[in-house]
């Protein structure tokens, strides 16, 4: 594989007053197509109909393909070329974590959203699981927040043994930390910028080298980062042994994150550094991930 560091009418008299109704609903439909415009992202080439903004994600990275959806709860920024999400970026809560949880979906549909889109049976018979980059589990706490995770623009191709062993790992500590933390601001996809391994199915979904996780603790006393990228296989390797700096996943996938959130100058620390000691790892998962999930 390529090198990898580690570390959504009247007539008569009336007609003056139908002329004054006229002219009053016009202003009204200007008003509401100026409002429109404003919160109403228009679609690309690469997207059908209208993706509506009503949430003011300020700590979305900045997308390379121009394809930014706007779903419940979480944006994500779609590659027509690669069929799936550079990038998915959530606000992971404990207040949502410990909610109840919904009803886990059990169809996965495409997303109508885009040209071409994936569908379901392009996954039939690829050896790949259907993974979850925005994980159903962190979506749990509402209905529409756990339907939209079952879009096809939040789905990528995932190794078995990778879904359900190292990548669960770390989307459950991720839980554990956002929770420990109270509120972690999370982004995670494909690492796009190398070369597959290969496409799948009639729509010819790229599948990824490695994934990558970026969880950001903009809160005081202690702010604090740390990414990850994990090779798309089977893993027995200790789960910080992935662990870098934001920064790093960066340079590794050709992403920026957090633009608009952290500054230049004053987070660059936050950005280039990372403390492994900051985050608690947990030694029993790493054992059944390696004695039972890995095999499972």
């Amino acid at each position: 594989m390529a090198k990898l560091r580690t570390n959504h009418v009247r007539n008569g008299s009336g007609g003056g007053a139908m002329v004054v109704r006229v002219g009053l609903f016009a202003i009204i439909l200007g008003a509401l197509t100026l409002l429109f415009n404003r919160f109403v992202t228009q679609p690309s080439d690469d997207t059908e109909g209208v993706v509506i903004d009503f949430a003011a994600f300020d700590f979305v990275p900045a997308s390379t393909t121009g394809v930014t959806l706007y779903n419940p709860y979480f944006a994500l920024s779609y590659s027509p070329q690669h069929k799936q999400a550079e990038w998915v970026a959530y606000e992971l809560s404990a207040a949502r974590l410990n909610m109840p949880w919904v009803s886990r979906r059990s169809a996965f549909l495409p997303d109508s959203r885009v040209k071409n889109p994936v569908t379901p049976s392009d996954y039939r018979n690829s050896g790949y699981d259907r993974g979850h980059l925005a994980p159903a589990a962190d979506m749990a706490f509402a209905e529409d927040a756990m339907e939209y995770s079952f879009l096809m623009t939040n789905i990528s191709p995932q190794a078995k043994n990778f879904n359900k062993g190292i990548w669960r790992e770390l989307e459950e500590l991720t839980r554990n930390w956002a929770k420990a933390n109270n509120t972690l601001y999370v982004v995670t996809g494909p690492v796009l910028a190398q070369k597959p391994k290969g496409t799948i199915g009639e729509t010819q979904v790229s599948v990824p080298i490695a994934y990558y996780k970026v969880l950001l603790d903009y809160t005081e006393p202690q702010k604090k980062g740390i990414g990850f990228i994990i090779p798309n296989e089977v893993s027995y390797e200790p789960l910080y042994k992935f662990a870098m700096s934001i920064a790093d996943v960066e340079r590794q996938t050709g992403l920026t994150f957090f633009p608009k959130l952290l500054h230049p100058t004053k987070d660059r620390n936050l950005k280039e550094t990372y403390n492994i000691d900051l985050w608690e790892f947990s030694k029993r998962k790493y054992e059944l991930r390696t004695q039972k999930w890995n095999q499972d």
